[in-house]
């Protein structure tokens, strides 16, 4: 069965209620856009939109999303919202579907790196393959961004947010490590009463995983 275009969208909302664009598709004849926009609603959260085929593709991040490659953001699929939904800003009344006030956290245009690789997919076919990698050109998210699906919830599903290390970021991480090694000295630790005189020593440290999470963000 063919899906409607913005058929949930135009089902969750009141038009002659809310102040948000009416479900229209639309033509873009430059590069495609990506939107963060930040919903107070019944908590806040921020909408990460990815234009395509004539509409916004769209996440909500429940935290701030973030730039450092070693934070990973959950980001739950939403339905698809018009692309005059990039513009929008402003308080969508209560009673109404995501009551509260959305502004414009960031904005710019983006690349589909996908696009590239010798198995080429469209930003499309990578939603539905369950791995996106966008170049983003905004003013707080500037890089390489993946979008890495975990698991499906009937009609939603879990995504990790991630930002892609680029050549400048390792380079940094390499030399971090590498420093981290040869400043390590042995440390002379207190001798507590009825232990041993001879001073005792820590072991170097290196870090051998620097992409394993140790923490949830």
């Amino acid at each position: 069965m063919k899906t409607v275009p913005l058929a949930e969208y135009r089902k969750k909302r009141d038009f002659d209620v809310t102040p948000e664009p009416r479900a229209q598709i639309a033509k873009s004849d430059r590069n495609p856009i990506f939107v963060v926009q930040e919903h107070h609603a019944s908590r806040l959260h921020y909408d990460f939109r990815l234009e395509a085929d004539g509409v916004l593709k769209s996440w909500a991040v429940p935290k701030e999303p973030s730039a450092d490659p070693a934070v990973r953001r959950l980001a739950v699929q939403v339905e698809d919202h018009p692309l005059a939904y990039a513009n929008f800003s402003g308080q969508i009344p209560e009673g109404e579907y995501g009551a509260g006030t959305v502004k414009i956290w960031d904005k710019g245009t983006y690349e589909n790196l996908l696009e590239k690789k010798p198995q080429r997919r469209t930003l499309t076919e990578a939603i539905r393959d369950g791995h996106v990698e966008v170049l983003l050109r905004g003013g707080k998210l500037s890089g390489k961004f993946a979008l890495v699906r975990m698991k499906v919830r009937g009609k939603k599903s879990d995504w990790l947010l991630i930002k892609i290390k680029d050549a400048g970021e390792r380079r940094k991480s390499n030399s971090s490590r590498f420093e981290a090694k040869v400043t390590a000295v042995p440390a002379k630790l207190p001798v507590r009463a009825g232990r041993s005189p001879h001073p005792q020593t820590l072991p170097d440290v290196e870090f051998t995983n620097e992409e394993k999470v140790l923490f949830r963000s």
